[in-house]
């Protein structure tokens, strides 16, 4: 366990090796809109950087998260005592297949998830429960994620995923059939010359019609180096 500072005057965070900070969750805070005194919701929070992110962001927010992983849930707990964000947050353990029951039907202006990037059938995976669960879906599958987030959200509201650009179609897929409609997408390279790894979307629940792709989102340079904008969104 260490504990980090994410950058000068920035909020701290507690890690262990299972719950690290990554980039994908740095870019998707940053992809994710939010307005004053909205209330969101996190599916598998984990050790809680999303919303601790979104929280530091924005003073007015209010957010929920749901984490299967006791431990991961304790450390998400730690993290917003130690950041004073402990009465703009709260998280339910337990799978949020169950959790949600005790929520209300569209009680949320958005909903943000990090799900799992890979299906069963895609390569081995870690024998440590917490990654496991992180890299791959073996606590729930993406269409039990979209009728989950669709459950919470509000009509109109917003939800915003990151996920592996490769299985994007299955992405647009399970959101339409859970009506949330797919409205804006970022691709995100490791390079110019590379292809998409990742892609960041925001559907809207019972949205019209109608999609946005944005400028791609490279995150270095030819001579290997960061990008001024993945500088600016990792605040260095």
């Amino acid at each position: 366990m260490n504990e980090i500072k994410l950058w000068p005057q920035g909020p701290v965070m507690l890690q262990n090796d299972a719950m690290k900070l990554t980039g994908d969750s740095v870019l998707l805070a940053d992809f994710t809109p939010v307005r004053k005194g909205e209330k969101g919701a996190d599916l598998g929070c984990g050790s809680g950087v999303l919303m601790l992110l979104l929280l530091w962001r924005e003073k007015s927010l209010r957010m929920t998260g749901i984490e299967l992983q006791p431990q991961a849930a304790a450390l998400a707990e730690e993290n917003f005592r130690r950041n004073g964000l402990s009465e703009r947050a709260r998280v339910l353990r337990g799978d949020y297949r169950d959790a949600i029951r005790q929520l209300p039907n569209g009680g949320f202006d958005f909903v943000i998830a990090n799900p799992p990037y890979f299906t069963l059938t895609q390569g081995a995976l870690s024998p440590d429960a917490g990654r496991a669960a992180a890299r791959g879906e073996t606590a729930s599958s993406l269409t039990e994620l979209c009728t989950a987030a669709s459950r919470l959200c509000r009509s109109g509201g917003k939800i915003c995923f990151s996920f592996r650009a490769e299985r994007l179609p299955e992405l647009l897929r399970e959101m339409s059939a859970a009506h949330l409609e797919p409205k804006r997408l970022r691709f995100v390279h490791h390079t110019v010359s590379s292809g998409a790894s990742v892609v960041l979307a925001e559907g809207r629940k019972d949205g019209k019609p109608g999609i946005r792709v944005e400028a791609p989102f490279i995150l270095r340079d030819a001579d290997g180096q960061e990008t001024e904008e993945y500088r600016r969104v990792c605040h260095r």
